[in-house]
């Protein structure tokens, strides 16, 4: 089965998301989508400053089998991207909920609030566990 951290927030599209502090969530997808995704060979984020809506596209992943939406489970700005996945799209495969993060957003309004409207480590290994 794939890894589920304990402690962050997930979405029904396999991203997850956790405070980095300062309002800034850090968000990336799950071990799940990235081994049913298989080889990853391409990410494209929004830029800095980009606004982005939570359950909306802000993305695009590409693997050797197919292209993907990549969604924001927040609202906010984005503040960072992973440059170090643009020449090495791999490590999204080798460190999903590490080195393979995908961007920073600071939430409009309260991260904590945001948050915790997406789902616990528990729902998500449930819903992987009854949809995957």
């Amino acid at each position: 089965m794939s890894e589920v951290k304990t402690g962050l927030r997930y979405t029904e599209e396999h991203e997850w998301a956790e405070s980095v502090g300062n309002n800034i969530v850090r968000i990336g997808i799950t071990d799940f989508a990235q081994s049913q995704l298989g080889d990853i060979v391409f990410v494209e984020f929004p830029e800095v400053g980009a606004a982005v809506q939570s359950g909306q596209p802000m993305g695009t992943i590409e693997s050797v089998k197919t292209v993907s939406d990549l969604f924001s489970p927040v609202n906010g700005t984005v503040t960072k991207v992973n440059d170090a996945l643009i020449d090495s799209p791999e490590g999204v495969n080798e460190q999903p909920y590490g080195a393979g993060w995908m961007i920073e957003v600071e939430v409009d309004g309260d991260a904590a609030a945001a948050l915790e409207q997406l789902w616990d480590d528990e729902r998500y290994r449930a819903y992987v566990a009854s949809n995957g």
